[in-house]
């Protein structure tokens, strides 16, 4: 690259983690205070109405938090052209690369009535989000406790079972800061898969949510294009190690490892 092309670079660059600080800082207050909307507004549906009404404020909820985002220039694109049954349970497996990556797939898949796999930590002390953790039929998981974490995602395969929805689950564990995937951790994913024997899999693979993150915690990348692309479900039968196997492989190899 010539030394102007570079200068060029360098100076955009620049600009642009410069102009992220303003917008990141409008993004969080738009962020905290949609969370503090939705709280009540949750609580009202749950408590007031049952699961159907907040799961409804749930989904309008993080369309919302997309919302926020496209303050940062920030825009998405959602692939999913097929026709996935919703009379059945499903399991949701993707690579994971943000905190961005869950708003659009409780949004875009929640006809499946998505829950999710997520730390204990985040069950407590975050409006809204806390909130839906522990009542929408999520479950929370202690990482230092590995026979919890296994018996609350085994209690997750048997509530989608049962009713008919959808496990949400990041087999890398921990997310990409690079968008390079991870190694997946199987464990969990063979409980689900055990526990929900007639759960289509629903293959999802995440492109540059990591973007969002790129600078740290703060300021947030501006001007990203964050794209979801979901791919042919599978059948949760034959063998679990080749299955997880053809999972893994399906979702790592449509993600972009370039920056």
């Amino acid at each position: 690259m010539k030394p102007l092309c570079k200068r060029a670079v360098f100076y955009f660059c620049t600009m642009q983690k410069v102009l992220a600080f303003p917008l990141s800082a409008l993004y969080l207050i738009l962020f905290g205070l949609t969370l503090l909307l939705f709280h009540p507004i949750q609580w009202v549906c749950f408590n007031g109405f049952g699961y159907n009404a907040h799961r409804k404020s749930v989904a309008l909820l993080n369309l919302c938090l997309l919302r926020c985002t496209h303050v940062l220039g920030t825009r998405y694109t959602f692939i999913n052209p097929h026709n996935i049954p919703t009379d059945r349970p499903a399991i949701i497996v993707l690579n994971h690369q943000s905190m961005h990556d869950i708003p659009p797939i409780i949004w875009y898949m929640r006809k499946h009535h998505p829950k999710f796999v997520s730390k204990m930590e985040l069950g407590k002390g975050i409006p809204s989000v806390s909130y839906n953790l522990r009542h929408g039929g999520s479950v929370l998981i202690n990482r230092k406790d590995s026979r919890q974490s296994l018996t609350e995602i085994a209690k997750l395969g048997g509530y989608i079972e049962k009713y008919k929805r959808s496990a949400v689950i990041f087999p890398e564990g921990t997310r990409s800061k690079n968008g390079q995937p991870k190694k997946f951790h199987t464990t969990g994913l063979k409980v689900l898969l055990k526990k929900a024997p007639s759960a289509l899999i629903i293959p999802i693979s995440i492109n540059n949510s990591w973007k969002m993150l790129k600078y740290g915690k703060f300021p947030y990348g501006i001007g990203n294009h964050l794209s979801f692309e979901v791919h042919k479900p599978l059948e949760n039968k034959g063998d679990v190690e080749v299955l997880i196997e053809k999972i893994e492989k399906t979702i790592t190899k449509a993600v972009i490892t370039t920056t």
